[in-house]
This record gives structure tokens, sequence and C-alpha cells, in this order.
């Protein structure tokens, strides 16, 4: 999540975070981690072609962990010595642009204080390349670039206390609507609260759409299963219609005779869970392993499936699943009181 002045566009009007403001909002239960960044517009012109950035400026407080992963060459800017013009951009710049690792790049953005909204001057820095990143998400790649915080306050003529934006990390995700109503009533009245949910509604969304399909997925996956284990113990008690008259001749009750057939059910169902989980669990560890099935980045967000299998998930899939098929076969399983002892011996099955 995120705090920014209310209603202002981050260039123009900063915010003036003081150490005491950020010490108390780290106080708050749940907040992990608070960084100051600034974000400016600017644009990258080569010799052969030009391309539209957002300039994100980073301090010495900013947590690179999150971002390790998707850097795939070069290393972080340093921001915590003395102002260096190193650059972190995209692997989808580099393309465009033809850029590598210690290419030296120059950069244009508007002079803000300029007055004249004509023809307003241009401020010019030049950068170097230290890192190339992928993230997956095209719309973040096609503009963002990474640089030291202070060259934005240089170029707005903040000070070094203004910032654009306060970026908060929260510990569990699970509150953090809760955590932005929090935050925001103790940020000062100027200041907004957003959290991640707000500012990527889209992509939320695009992703519970997923999470829907995959429940029906499995709804079906049990309705179909539950079905065949029906049909199967209708046959094992037509195929055993003699058996079962003998037994009743013998004085078995139905029930007896129901858990019979309720047994061997369930053994049919243990074993196919057996063979279904070895299975399954084998196509998640090969793709975990070597990313087998690929998908398009523009439209997936991610280069390969991903899988997951939480301990607690897999286990209560496999109790659901046994447990509602039982229920099921009960209904069948009836059919033992529905035959008659002298009409089942008579029966050649």
């Amino acid at each position: 999540m995120h705090l920014e002045n209310q209603g202002q566009i981050e260039d123009l009007v900063p915010w003036q975070c003081t150490e005491e403001t950020k010490a108390l909002l780290s106080e708050v239960n749940g907040v992990g981690h608070i960084q100051g960044t600034a974000h400016k517009a600017g644009l990258i012109l080569t010799e052969e072609d030009f391309e539209g950035i957002v300039l994100k400026g980073v301090g010495a407080d900013y947590h690179w962990d999150r971002l390790s992963e998707f850097l795939i060459q070069g290393q972080f800017i340093d921001t915590e010595a003395v102002l260096n013009n190193q650059m972190i951009i995209s692997e989808t710049i580099a393309q465009r642009l033809g850029l590598t690792l210690g290419a030296t790049l120059n950069t244009y953005f508007l002079d803000q204080q300029d007055t004249d909204k004509i023809s307003p001057k241009t401020r010019a820095r030049g950068f170097t390349v230290v890192g190339i990143y992928d993230s997956g998400f095209d719309d973040f790649d096609r503009q963002m670039v990474f640089v030291d915080l202070r060259h934005i306050q240089r170029l707005n003529r903040w000070d070094s206390q203004e910032i654009g934006r306060l970026e908060v990390l929260a510990h569990d995700h699970a509150d953090i609507d809760a955590l932005t109503r929090e935050l925001y009533d103790l940020a000062p009245v100027t200041v907004d609260a957003m959290s991640m949910y707000a500012s990527f509604y889209n992509i939320f969304e695009w992703l519970s759409l997923f999470d829907f399909n995959i429940y029906l997925i499995i709804f079906i996956m049990i309705l179909v299963a539950t079905i065949n284990m029906v049909t199967a113990l209708i046959v094992l008690i037509l195929e055993r219609t003699r058996m079962i008259g003998i037994f009743q001749v013998m004085g078995a009750g139905n029930w007896r005779l129901q858990k019979i057939f309720l047994l061997q059910a369930a053994y049919i169902v243990l074993w196919g869970l057996f063979w279904g989980n070895l299975l399954g669990l084998g196509c998640v560890w090969i793709q975990d392993a070597w990313q087998l099935i690929e998908l398009d980045p523009k439209t997936y967000y991610v280069h390969s499936a991903p899988v997951s299998l939480p301990i607690e998930a897999w286990g209560l899939l496999n109790l659901s699943t046994f447990v509602l098929c039982l229920l099921f076969l009960l209904i069948p399983s009836y059919l033992v009181a529905q035959i008659s002892p002298v009409r089942a011996l008579r029966f050649d099955g």
C-alpha cells in the first residue's frame, strides 16, 4: 500500500514526510517496513530511438528483497553512497532501445517550475545502466526504471525530506484493508492511503476469476468422481445379489450388509486417491522444477504456470473428496434393504 497527498499530482506537490511521521506509522501493528519513493515521467532518447518512461526514485531505506527474484542481469543501484548516475531498466526497454549493461543514456524531463505552458523548459540527466529486471507485468516493464531518489528531489527542487509517496510493506496481506484504514487515520489530513487492491483493482479482479474457475473445476471433478463411484457401487450390489440373499437368510441385518459394500467402496476411493495424488503431485513437482508449461507474460503476467500446494489445502481436498464420496454412496447402499431374500436366491446375475 502507499500514502500520498490527496488529489494532487505527485510531481507537483511533494509530501513533507518527517522522521517522526515515519516512526509513528512504523509502530502500527502489521506494518513490516516503510520506504519513501517518488515518481517522475520522462523520456529516454538514444541516437536511433526514444521511449517514454516513469522514473521511480528510491532511497537508502528501499527494500530490494521483493525485486531480487526479477533482477536478471547486473546489480541494484547504490543509494547509500554519494549520489551516482546508476539506473535499473526493464528487459522490455532494453530490447526496444538496444541497451545493455554499462550503456549510458540521456533522459529528459519537463521542468515543473517553469511557468511557460506553451513551450516549457526541459531538464536532462545522464544515467548508466547497472541492472536489468523482468517482472512479467508488461504495463510495468514498459515504463518503469529505478534511480536514486535524490535525482527526482533535485529535478523537482525538493529538499531531502520531501517525497512523492510513502510505501508500506505489510506483514500479512490478509488484513491489508484494515491496516490501510488505520494508517489513513494516523496520517496527516492531507494524505490519502491506498491499498494494493485499490491501486491494482483490475489485476485482482482478473485473479478472482481464476479462483472461481478453480473452485468450479474442483466441484466438477468431485461430482464426476462421485457419479462414477455410485455407478460402481450399484454394479457391485447387482453382481452380489445372490450373496446378499444368502446372508439375509443367515440372519445378517441390512446395515451390516451395507457396511460391507461401503467398505469396499471406501477401498476403491482410497486407491483412486493414492494414484491421483501420485500423478498430481508428480506433475506439480515437474512443473515447479522445470516450468514445462510456459505462458505469455503479456497476458498472464508470468512466464510459466506457477504451482503451489499448501499442505493444508492438499489435506482438505483429499479429506473432503473421501467424505463426500462416502456420503453419496450411502444412497445406493440402501438398495441392499430393498432386495428380497427369495428373489435374490433365484437371481442368476
